[in-house]
C-alpha cells in the first residue's frame, strides 16, 4: 500500500518516526537551534581561501544575523583540475574564525577517512549533494553523533533523500537536517532547478528540520535574493548562503555569491517574509 507521497508501506523511511515522534525535532549546533521558531541562516564562502578572505566574511554576516558560518576545506569540484580546498589548514582557519565571532562552523566531510580531522574542528558535518547516497559515509556520520546537514543528490527523488537520512538515523544520530538544493533536470537556464515543493513534503513526511539553499538551487546571485524570500514563505527552516567579500574574485562559485552589501540587504527583507508566516530571523 502507498501514502500519498508514493511510498511503499514497507519501505516507507517516516512510519515509524510519525509514529513515535509527533514533535518535530531541533537539531542544536552548539548554542543555535535549527527547526524552531527562529528561521536560522547559515552564511560564508563556497571555499575557504585565505583568512583575510573567511574574517572579513564571518564578521559581515555574524552582524548581520547569520547564525552558523558556512565553508568548504575539502571540495567536490567536477574538474579535478579546479580549486579542491586548503584541507586542514582551511579547517584550522574555520576553528580559529568560529572563536573569534563565535559562530559554529559547518563544513563538507567527503570521505569517511576525512571523518576524524573534519570532527576535530567542525561543530556540523556537511554531506553534500554527491555524497548522498554513499552509504559507509551516512553510517559513519551517523555514529559520531555530531549534527549533520545532508543535502539532496542533484537527481535524488524525495524517497531516497529521506532513506538516505535514515542510514545515519539508524546509527542513532536524530541530529540530521534535511537540505533542499536543486535537482538536475532538463532546464539550462539556472544551475539546478530548486524544488521548494519539497519543503511542505519533507515536512509533512518527517520530523527533521528542512533548510533551502539558494545558491547551488539556482547559480545566479541575482536569483539568490528572490529564492531565499520563497523558501521561508514555503516553511523552510533555515537557509544555506553562499557570501564573499569579493566575489568577483572568488576561487569557487563566485558567480553565485552574494557580497556583503546584498547579503545585508537581503537579511532585512528576509526578517520581513519571516514575520509574514509568523518566524522570526
Amino acid at each position: 500500500m502507498s501514502n500519498e507521497a508514493g511510498l511503499s508501506e514497507c519501505d516507507n523511511p517516516t512510519k515509524d518516526n510519525k509514529k513515535t515522534k509527533r514533535d518535530p525535532i531541533r537539531v542544536k549546533v552548539q548554542g543555535v537551534e535549527i527547526g524552531g521558531r527562529d528561521v536560522i541562516v547559515i552564511a560564508g564562502p563556497c571555499a575557504v581561501e585565505n583568512m583575510q578572505q573567511l574574517t572579513e566574511t564571518a564578521i559581515s554576516v555574524r552582524n548581520n544575523n547569520a547564525k552558523i558560518l558556512r565553508g568548504g576545506a575539502f571540495k567536490p569540484r567536477s574538474s579535478p583540475y579546479s580549486f579542491q580546498g586548503l584541507g586542514e589548514e582551511g579547517l584550522k582557519m574555520l576553528r580559529e574564525i568560529s572563536n573569534t565571532t563565535g559562530m559554529p562552523v559547518v563544513t563538507e566531510v567527503m570521505d569517511t577517512r576525512q571523518i576524524e580531522i573534519v570532527c576535530k574542528y567542525a561543530d556540523m558535518l556537511q554531506i553534500g549533494s554527491r555524497n548522498m547516497q554513499n552509504f559507509p559515509l551516512l553510517k559513519e556520520v551517523g555514529m559520531t553523533h555530531k549534527p549533520v546537514l545532508l543535502k539532496r543528490g542533484m537527481m535524488a527523488t524525495i524517497e531516497e533523500f529521506l532513506l538516505a537520512a535514515e542510514y545515519i538515523l539508524s546509527q542513532g544520530n536524530e541530529q540530521v537536517v534535511l537540505c533542499e538544493r536543486g535537482i538536475r533536470t532538463f532546464e539550462t537556464s539556472t544551475r539546478n532547478t530548486l524544488d521548494l515543493s519539497a519543503v511542505p513534503m519533507l515536512k509533512h513526511l518527517t520530523h527533521l528540520p528542512v533548510i533551502v539553499d539558494p545558491s547551488h538551487g539556482t547559480g545566479l546571485r541575482w536569483m539568490v535574493p528572490s529564492m531565499a524570500k520563497a523558501a521561508i514563505a514555503a516553511g523552510a527552516d533555515g537557509l544555506i548562503m553562499e557570501v564573499h567579500y569579493k566575489p568577483g574574485e572568488a576561487l569557487c562559485d563566485g558567480q553565485q555569491s552574494l557580497d556583503l552589501i546584498e547579503f545585508r540587504q537581503l537579511m532585512k527583507d528576509l526578517s520581513k517574509i519571516a514575520a509574514a508566516v509568523d518566524r522570526s530571523i
